[in-house]
């Protein structure tokens, strides 16, 4: 224990400390008990990994990682497919006792990797001499600190030693927990192994986070209960980031608050996923109801029946337009009764042919074929259409449209003496009206205005669309749509597999996005700015690594709620309490008690 202005320390020490989510949880633990305050010093962390030991001490403003390799040689080996490298060194208990600085800690943490346990592996890699090494320092870890203590610390040991890791471990490390609790039970520690800790209700997070926690007391320094800490309500994700940044925003929010550049297909499935759904919504989505297709209304390409009433005559009376019935199957053909029946009949060059008969003309027998063999070489300039104010081509004496040029865009409109003066016409609102005709046409009359009520005069280029393959035009100090040629014809129509970050409003009228690596940082409780006042970050990682450290990291405010109960079974065990009633329920029971209610047998 160390004492400072009635501030009573606790120290910590810590293995696979990661980033830090364990130290800033345990540096913000505090209570008030008989008259003290008392808080943690953590003597250090312990990580293999540089760039995860570096942002530790970023997050923390502390330099207290402790860059270390826990493997035994074996197990370098089999993690590492070869040999460890000259300046490898094995850890020994000795090198652990001069980490935790020549001293007991008072309380252990220990979070070792979860990888080889994790349901997310295959079961048949998590068998494999590669993942059962990685599985090895769960108990490696625990071991070197207690001999450690036990071999340099005149046999003190930790007061209190706490395991986290994922709930499968008491399916596929169930010997390694069979080994950590003979260890533990050897130097009289109370065990409580429980898999169904809800970090996101002891921290009061916006998400669950459900994981095994081994606590153990020993009983010769702290005889009285630890109390299991208040759960608290859990928050949602609103609630979390609704205050943070706009993602994207990487001035207010940092390097990690940028979105990823997702292909443009996985936007659409986000899109398309209803909130609170995943990947198994998809094969509910009436996809009929998203595509782009042509549908034409009822009536286009329709054959009316001779014998039946038309449909509705409509506008758009063309075959093939978009509505309207404008054909009809019309018997009148005139052939008699003893037509043959293959009148007329062009067979096709790929199938058999019909009976040859004895009436051997086409319009009685099918005596036509689709021969594909016959190849038309058109003359240059067939259907040719000449330019009025360019020079003729030559005359020859082939002289019809479809082999030679005679044919020719004539710009001189017919204007005959008798036709009416008043055609195309364009009358001034502040002039009297021309005569109304019978034939209201503009080609024909004057029932066009020059209306000046629009009550804008836009400058030239307001509206203007420009074209993606010209230069564009002048950029101009009103820079907008209304007052200047500021939009573009853009054709870059996002393919499947394109990648960026585009904001698709799905039918709920909300934006269906990824959330950013700094949104899972605060989800983690992980503080939102650093020590030294910029936005949360992580340095020297990309954001898949940034990502992994920090689902792998203890939520900070679930260490800190935790650390205060351990914090509290302190103070209560200096001042001798041996029994305190309390509404809370009891983390650890006496030996006795947890023999009988053992989860690991």
């Amino acid at each position: 224990m160390i004492l400072q202005d009635n501030i009573q320390y606790k120290t910590a020490f810590i293995l696979f400390g990661g980033i830090g989510g364990e130290t800033n949880g345990l540096m913000k633990s505090q209570i008030e008990y008989g008259g003290s305050v008392y808080r943690f010093k953590v003597l250090g962390s312990v990580d293999y990994d540089p760039v995860a030991c570096h942002n530790h001490d970023i997050i923390c403003g502390e330099k207290t990682s402790i860059c270390m390799d826990l493997f035994t040689r074996e197990q370098y080996i089999a993690w590492h497919g070869e040999d460890p490298p000259p300046e490898w060194k094995e850890m020994t208990p000795w090198d652990m006792w001069v980490a935790m600085g020549k001293q007991v800690p008072f309380f252990l943490f220990t979070s070792p990797p979860c990888k080889g346990l994790s349901g997310l592996l295959p079961e048949k890699s998590a068998k494999t001499d590669k993942y059962q090494a990685l599985n090895q320092l769960t108990v490696r870890g625990i071991w070197l600190v207690l001999e450690a203590c036990r071999l340099y610390g005149d046999g003190l040991l930790p007061a209190i030693i706490q395991l986290e890791n994922v709930p499968r471990i008491r399916t596929r490390g169930k010997v390694l927990l069979q080994q950590i609790e003979r260890m533990l039970k050897k130097h009289r520690y109370a065990v409580n192994m429980r898999v169904n800790h809800n970090l996101g209700k002891i921290g009061g997070l916006g998400a669950y986070r459900v994981r095994f926690l081994i606590m153990s007391r020993q009983e010769d320094q702290v005889a009285n209960f630890i109390f299991y800490p208040e759960e608290k309500p859990l928050r949602s994700i609103g609630d979390v980031i609704g205050e943070l940044p706009m993602p994207g925003d990487i001035e207010a929010g940092g390097p990690l608050h940028r979105l990823p550049n997702l292909q443009w297909k996985t936007w659409v499935r986000l899109g398309l996923i209803p909130a609170g759904g995943d990947w198994r919504d998809l094969q509910d989505v009436p996809y009929e109801q998203y595509r782009i297709i042509h549908e034409p209304r009822v009536g286009a390409f329709a054959v009316e029946n001779w014998g039946k009433p038309s449909r509705t005559v409509t506008g758009t009376t063309g075959p093939g337009r978009s509505n309207g019935v404008a054909a009809v199957s019309d018997p009148r053909v005139g052939f008699k009764d003893s037509t043959h029946g293959t009148i007329y009949r062009v067979c096709r060059d790929d199938q058999p042919g019909p009976t040859v008969t004895g009436a051997h003309r086409p319009n009685n027998g099918a005596l036509a074929v689709a021969d594909p063999r016959v190849k038309t070489n058109l003359m240059p300039d067939s259907y040719g259409v000449q330019d009025w104010d360019s020079t003729g081509k030559t005359v020859r004496g082939a002289s019809r449209i479809m082999n030679s040029p005679t044919s020719i865009s004539d710009p001189r409109l017919s204007d005959l003496k008798n036709r009416y003066p008043d055609k195309y016409r364009v009358q001034d609102m502040d002039n009297p009206a021309a005569t109304i005709t019978g034939v209201s046409d503009v080609q024909a009359g004057a029932p066009l205005v020059a209306d000046h009520r629009l009550k804008c005069s836009p400058r030239a280029g307001s509206y203007g669309v420009q074209d993606w393959n010209e230069p564009g035009k002048t950029v101009t100090g009103a820079g907008d749509i209304h007052s200047g040629t500021a939009a573009l014809a853009d054709p870059r129509i996002p393919l499947d597999t394109d990648r960026g970050a585009w904001i698709l409003i799905a039918e709920d009228g909300t934006w269906h996005r990824p959330l950013t690596t700094y949104e899972l940082a605060m989800l983690q409780s992980f503080p939102r700015f650093l020590p030294d006042g910029r936005p949360f970050q992580l340095e020297g990682c990309s954001d898949a690594k940034a990502r992994e450290y920090i689902g792998n990291a203890v939520p900070c405010d679930a260490a800190k709620a935790m650390g205060n109960v351990i914090l509290l079974a302190a103070a209560q065990a200096e001042a001798g309490e041996t029994f305190t009633m309390s509404w809370d329920p009891i983390w650890v029971a006496p030996v006795k008690q947890e023999e009988d209610r053992a989860i690991i047998h």
